[in-house]
This record gives structure tokens, sequence and C-alpha cells, in this order.
């Protein structure tokens, strides 16, 4: 057995061992872990990953001593043990993401505010696509990324991925018939043993979540989805448990993971009600890092009242209006919104793939001052054929920009994130949430393009002003004001007026 002898807290401590290859060793056989601290004891699941080896993976939620015994049908030996030391965490390692009323916060208590963007299957491209779109997260702008266990096939992405999640042989397709990209039904010539996962293909997306982690983003892994002419979409219930278990045994224990059960989880014709409350109750049984969890929908949201799941990710379904709906979701579900598809920023001949980068920012901003948070796609119609939104590589856009400035801007709140307040009809006005009267109120115009506006506070209370051009991303001084005052605006759209009151 091989085991590191030290982890920092919220690392991956992972032991491998030699077992038993005759028959099928990702059915046949059990392997299952207990870690005991003087704070916690939490049992796992292993999986086995070629080549004669098991892995066991355990993420320490305290530092100290740990002891450890691993047992199972694998091999031979009826128990293994060992110790290890979980020491501090280091630096950047806030441990993972939390829910915390509205908004989000790491284990540690540092906020978190999800600015994320969507590359469905960027990490099953070639290296050098892997290495740009990892060069364009290290900017800065998103701290979290969706995309895909499964390959995708869709329009703008009819290619083979660089590996399959099972072994067997896939399907061959004409590269030039786009068509299959509507049709979305399982092609003839596929030969896969569901029962057999491919390791290769499952330490492509372990590597992905690893270098994003070093990054400081979030892996919101899409478990399944309904883009796929392989038959992914189409296995039996026993076939799906198998693969969700195993997805859980290899990845659970990165703290930057995030579960998404399905992306437009209501077009995948197989798959019931009783399913995904299946799948979620595997991933209660077996997950115990309980990371966030959600499900994405295409036309019609799924029940997000539902206790499992910890925050709303929705598409949105109205041509024009997005992130406005924020408020009545807040309401309705009484948990954290992200609107992980709010149309992309881009050119194609699809409509939820060409809006401006200037509308995309202001979804971003409505979703903001609402008290939820939107999410950034890329949809470039370039000659290479390679679009961000489902390939990852080089951005071309106006908005990562501007999507990182807002993040700045978020950092700069007091409490744990944003909650709208009463404003004037033309306007949308924010305070900071989770720790009452901050003094902190944040107004914002979209594309309206005021001159000026009025403000009326008590004469004994004194705001310091600022003018937030959030398109050209400066933030202005605007002077220091007492009772009922005017700020004079620049007459553009896109602009934000940030009040913080002065303590005597």
């Amino acid at each position: 057995m091989e085991y590191p002898r030290q982890v920092e807290r919220w690392g991956v401590f992972e032991a491998s061992l030699p077992g038993k290859t005759e028959g099928n060793p990702f059915t046949d056989y059990t392997i299952e872990a207990e870690f005991v601290s003087r704070d916690e004891t939490v049992r796992v699941r292993g999986f086995y990953d070629g080549d004669g080896i098991y892995r066991v993976r355990f993420m320490p939620s305290f530092e100290g001593d740990y002891t450890f015994t691993i047992s199972g049908s694998f091999s031979a030996e009826e128990e293994q043990a060992g110790a290890f030391t979980a020491v501090a965490a280091g630096e950047g390692n806030h441990g993972p993401v939390r829910i915390r009323g509205f908004h989000f916060e790491y284990e540690d208590g540092t906020p978190y505010y999800p600015l994320g963007t969507t590359a469905y299957v960027w990490e099953l491209q070639g290296e050098d696509v892997r290495r740009r779109t990892l060069e364009e997260l290290a900017k800065g702008y998103f701290n979290k990324i969706r995309f895909c266990v499964f390959p995708k096939h869709y329009l703008y992405n009819l290619h083979d991925p660089i590996s399959f999640p099972f072994e067997g042989t896939p399907c061959k397709i004409d590269q030039t018939d786009t068509e299959l990209g509507f049709r979305m039904e399982v092609q003839p010539g596929n030969d896969w043993d569901f029962t057999r996962p491919n390791p290769a293909h499952f330490r492509n997306v372990e590597q992905a979540i690893r270098d994003l982690g070093a990054l400081g983003v979030e892996a919101d892994l899409i478990v399944m989805h309904p883009y796929d002419r392989w038959g992914f979409s189409h296995m039996t219930a026993e076939q799906d448990d198998l693969y969700w278990r195993y997805v859980i045994a290899r990845f659970s224990a990165f703290r930057n993971v995030w579960w998404s059960l399905a992306n437009e989880y209501d077009i995948l014709t197989d798959k019931t009600v009783s399913d995904w409350e299946r799948y979620a109750q595997i991933l209660l049984d077996e997950d115990p890092y309980h990371h966030p969890r959600s499900i994405h929908n295409c036309m019609t949201p799924y029940d997000h009242a539902r206790p499992w799941i910890t925050h709303c990710s929705v598409q949105r379904t109205d041509l024009y209006k997005s992130t406005e709906f924020t408020d009545d979701l807040r309401v309705r579900f009484g948990k954290p919104v992200i609107f992980d598809e709010v149309a992309y920023e881009g050119d194609i001949d699809q409509g939820w793939g060409n809006i401006s980068g200037q509308e995309l920012v202001r979804r971003f901003w409505e979703a903001a001052l609402r008290g939820g948070y939107a999410t950034h796609g890329e949809t470039f119609d370039k000659p290479d054929g390679m679009l961000w939104w489902s390939h990852g590589g080089t951005l071309y856009g106006e908005s990562p920009a501007r999507i990182r400035f807002l993040r700045e801007i978020l950092a700069q709140t007091p409490g744990i994130g944003l909650r709208r307040m009463p404003a004037s009809w033309d306007e949308l006005a924010a305070t900071a949430e989770g720790i009452g009267d901050t003094g902190y109120y944040l107004y914002y115009y979209g594309f309206m393009r005021p001159c000026c506006r009025r403000f009326s506070f008590p004469e004994d209370v004194t705001l310091t002003a600022e003018i937030i051009d959030t398109w050209n991303m400066t933030i202005t001084p605007a002077g220091t004001h007492k009772g009922s005052f005017v700020i004079e605006l620049p007459r553009r759209e896109y602009m934000a007026i940030r009040l913080r009151r002065v303590e005597a």
C-alpha cells in the first residue's frame, strides 16, 4: 500500500493498493475505507483504476492525526491500516464551498461569489486546447466552470473526444453531416461495455479538476446530459448507478467539486423524476463532503425546493428576460440562485448564442443586484470551429474582463453578498446581506442613461459616493454628502453609483 504521511487540510489523501484482476474488477470486488480523527469519522468507497491498482481518496476536514483502515473483497488481506497527519491548509486553500443563506462561502468563512463560465467538454480536447483554456482561466475572469464528464455531440462539436468513459468502440459519422447535431439519437456502430469504466477517461477529468483547483476555480461537474450519439444517455438504471458510484468515488475528495446532476435534464427522454431522485440519493449517501448539488433545465425548471438541492441552477426560458427572474426564484425556493445559462456572447445563427458582450454583462449585474449570480459563455463563429462554450481554448469576447471587474466589486461588499432593496422603478438598488445595515448601497441603471440621480438620507448620515462605469471598468470618486444630494452622471449606459457610510 502506498500513501502520503502528510496532507494539508481539505487536500486529497490517496492510498493505492494492488488487488485482484480476475473477472471484472469494476463490479466483482469491493473496496472501502474508514478514516478516524478526534474530530470526524468518515467512510468512503474506493475504486478500481486499472492495471491491477485500487485507490481510496479522502479529504480531511480538520487538522490533526488520522488513522484509517481499508477493507473489501478486492484483496486477499482482510484489512489494511495506516496513519497520516493533516496539516494546515496552504495559501489559497479555503476549503470546499458551502451555502450561506442566499449566497456562498468557503468552509473557512471566506465569501465566495460564483461568477463562472461554461466550456462543456474542454477537458476532452487536445493538449493545446486544454492548455489555452487554463491560460485564459488563469487571468481571473471566472471562479467556476461548468463542464461534462461524458463527451458531447451537438452543433459545432461533432468530432470525437480524446477519450471515452467506457471500454469499447464508438460509432463513426461523416463529420460534415451537421444535421446529426439536431437529431441527437444513438447512432449505429457503438459497442460499449457499460460495466467497465475507462480509467484513462476519468483521469482526464480529474486532471482538469486538479488544474482548476490550482487556479482557485470550482469544477461544476455535469454528470449527465442529452447531447449524445454514443448511447451514454440511454444506459439502464443499473448501469447509471454503477457510473454514479464510480464518479463519486473518484471525484468527491477534491474540494473544488460541485455536482450538477444534468445539463437540460428535461430533454433526457429516458429519465424520469424518480431516476433523478435516485441519483440524488446515491449522491447524498456516498459523498461525505456534501459538495454543492443542483440540476439544470432546458424549458421546465426542476423543483428546486427538493431538500437535496443546495442551489438553483437555471436556464432562462424567456427570449428577453433572464436574470430579472432572480427575485422570484429566491422567494419561491429560498435558496441561492445561479443562472447557469442566460444566452452567450457571440454571433452564431442560434438565438441562445448571439447576444453582445454588453448585454451579457448587463445580465450579470441584474443578477448580482437582485441577490443572485450569472454564468458566462462564448459562441463566436470562428474559422477553426472552436467555440469556448463547448471546447474552451481562446476567449475573443468583450465580457470576460467586465465580469472580472464585477467580481472585484462584489469582493468589496461587506457581509456575504447583495440583496435587493427598494428603489425607483427605473433602477436596481442593493445593499449588503447577512449582517444588518452596513451603510453600503449600490445602484445600477443598465441600459438607462440618466443625467443625474437624487438621494435623500438623514442629516446625520455621511456618505462617500463613487460612480462606477461597469463597461469601461472605472470607479470615479463623487464626493462626500449628507442629507439630500444629487450625483451627476456621464449620460452613458451601464453606469452604477456606490454609496458607503462614513463611520463617525
